[in-house]
């Protein structure tokens, strides 16, 4: 059922197979252990700018996914999908999700593409006691000094991209880097974490220049990377801006001339828009992909056959996240929030995202990243066939501790 609630888009999702038996009291839960007698989700990210490839609609798609796979309901209480564009602007982010909160009736909120949106929805949350969880936004900071009791962050993060993709390329040859970096919270965030990775591996940052979000002309600040003469020059950027950037480079023959582009973060979605043609070789780091087993390929089929393509990770993030998230409520018989957030902790991720995926203290959920390096087109056998594996990153090398965190509630322990 679709309909308009609160000027977002519900989608309430009334049929499915429930997973699993679940806690007695989730399986007899009536409409009075409930807020507002249904379980409300928010998905919050860009739709219509320079992200939506990158998470946008199919994270709404992915969600309902989600939802479908809970059966709909949790006892007799339905669960409604919302979602909306916060056009990559904190203030209008902050804006929708107090509406959601005080006049909507919604419990959580997933996905936040954009760092500095995600920060402000966190902030806002943890003001209304809600759960956010984060899986399009990069800063690490979320988890780290930003923390908050309700926030958690999915799929990736800043360190982890920064651990995969600085320390393999560092450790191969590449001990001169250069940052081409989006001028806001994430691409900071992502070339203070790269640089630390690549100076604990012996190598060294010998410039840096910073560009402004949905940037089109590259030229001057390639033209400075490729004058710094840097072996690697590491995009600390996302979505299109990423791609413009790397299309742009070929223009001037930046790797023809020796020098390596690194994607900081780039995900299937945008490897794809860009074709291995342009695309071949780069190598990046991902928490998921769709062609790794049976399992992820039975998934990304379903996924496909509702939007006419392949998930990438934050899209499949937003579906673990949600189903997580559902899970929590289901054990919890509520969706009061401090049940739910203490259900959401002690849970082990168990899904096509994860296996074994651990919630830490900070809200950081735990699980192995991966190391890509994007086919040649004569190595592709198909259209969504764009990755090879180049290693495994196990989790706990790839994110931060909840001591190293600086999460100021765990930095004790």
């Amino acid at each position: 059922m679709i309909r308009t609630f609160g000027g977002a888009v519900v989608a309430a999702a009334l049929a499915g197979t429930a997973l699993g038996a679940g806690s007695a009291a989730a399986q007899g839960a009536g409409a009075e252990a409930f807020s507002d007698n249904a379980i409300r989700i928010g998905v919050l990210n860009d739709q219509s700018g320079l992200y939506a490839q990158y998470g946008g609609q199919g994270s709404v798609e992915a969600a309902r996914m989600a939802v479908e796979d809970m059966g709909g309901k949790i006892g007799s209480v339905p669960i409604e999908i919302l979602s909306s564009d916060h056009q990559n602007k904190p203030d209008i982010a902050s804006a929708i999700a107090r509406q959601w909160y005080d006049r909507d009736g919604v419990d959580a909120i997933m996905e936040l593409t954009t760092s500095s949106v995600a920060l402000a929805v966190q902030g806002l949350s943890k003001e209304k006691k809600k759960i956010t969880i984060t899986t399009g936004a990069a800063t690490s900071d979320l988890t780290g000094k930003a923390c908050t009791p309700y926030g958690y962050h999915w799929a990736f993060d800043t360190r982890a991209l920064a651990v995969g993709t600085g320390g393999a390329l560092t450790r191969a040859g590449g001990d001169t880097w250069f940052f081409l970096t989006a001028d806001y919270a994430f691409g900071s965030a992502l070339e203070a974490d790269t640089s630390r990775v690549v100076t604990a591996n012996g190598g060294k940052v010998v410039g840096s220049v910073r560009h402004p979000l949905s940037n089109q002309d590259f030229s001057s600040f390639l033209l400075q990377a490729q004058g710094s003469k840097a072996k690697v020059i590491g995009l600390a950027n996302a979505g299109l801006d990423t791609s413009n950037a790397i299309k742009q480079a070929a223009e001037y023959g930046i790797v023809e001339g020796g020098q390596k582009l690194a994607a900081l973060l780039f995900t299937l979605s945008e490897v794809h828009g860009l074709g291995l043609k342009v695309a071949q070789a780069l190598t990046l780091t991902e928490g998921w992909y769709w062609d790794a087993n049976d399992e992820t390929r039975a998934f990304g089929q379903r996924y496909m056959k509702r939007t006419g393509r392949m998930p990438n990770m934050i899209q499949a993030g937003t579906y673990s996240a949600v189903l997580s998230y559902l899970k929590a409520v289901k054990a919890a018989g509520t969706d009061e929030t401090d049940a739910v957030n203490a259900k959401l902790k002690a849970l082990p991720v168990d899904d096509v995202f994860a296996h074994g995926g651990v919630v830490q203290p900070n809200g950081r959920m735990v699980h192995d990243m991966y190391l890509f390096e994007v086919k040649k087109p004569a190595e592709s056998k198909g259209e969504w066939d764009l990755y090879k594996l180049i290693s495994t990153v196990p989790g706990k090398e790839a994110f931060a501790s909840p001591a190293e965190s600086g999460c100021p509630l765990t930095a004790a322990k």
